[in-house]
């Protein structure tokens, strides 16, 4: 099989460039930049989710009480609970027992609402908001440990050609 003109073969080598040799000649139709981009891409996202999980239990907090803080500390830090459902895509008992635990742990306040006294506001108290950022910092750093080996215009188009793959992906939904 002959390299594309752009394949550059002074470029170290990784896992992946030894996966798509091994099935080149299995699946002899296989794209090999295709194959490329999708199994790193898969690799990463691993990597990215088993920094994050060890990130969140070092910080004594489990992945949905991160999720949780995460998504209200995304609103600002209030949020009604119907939100924070919607955002977390729960059943209704799902959020209260999250919050209801958030809330014995000193991560979050319910009080009633001031427009409705029917419904509560969720907010994140600064025990809640140190824990989620001490986690999220984990997760940052390796980000950009990562993505930092990218000079700045690398890192634009990478976001460009990703978001160019996500757009297809979302349009076919």
């Amino acid at each position: 099989m002959e390299e594309p003109p752009d394949r550059r073969p002074d470029l170290p080598r990784d896992w992946t460039d030894g996966h798509v040799e091994r099935w080149t000649p299995v699946l002899p139709h296989l794209d090999p930049d295709i194959e490329g981009a999708v199994t790193r891409m898969s690799k990463l996202s691993r990597h990215f989710r088993q920094v994050r999980e060890q990130g969140v239990a070092d910080y004594g907090l489990q992945k949905h009480e991160f999720d949780t803080l995460h998504e209200l500390a995304g609103r600002g830090g209030h949020a009604a609970p119907s939100d924070l459902r919607a955002d977390l895509d729960l059943a209704p008992a799902s959020i209260t027992g999250r919050l209801e635990a958030l809330e014995r742990r000193g991560f979050v306040v319910r009080t009633p609402s001031t427009e409705d006294r029917r419904k509560v506001d969720v907010e994140l108290t600064e025990a809640g908001r140190a824990a989620w950022r001490e986690a999220l910092d984990v997760v940052g750093r390796e980000e950009h440990r990562l993505l930092g080996v990218l000079t700045p215009r690398e890192r634009h188009t990478l976001a460009d050609l990703l978001r160019k793959v996500l757009l297809a992906q979302e349009a076919g939904d």
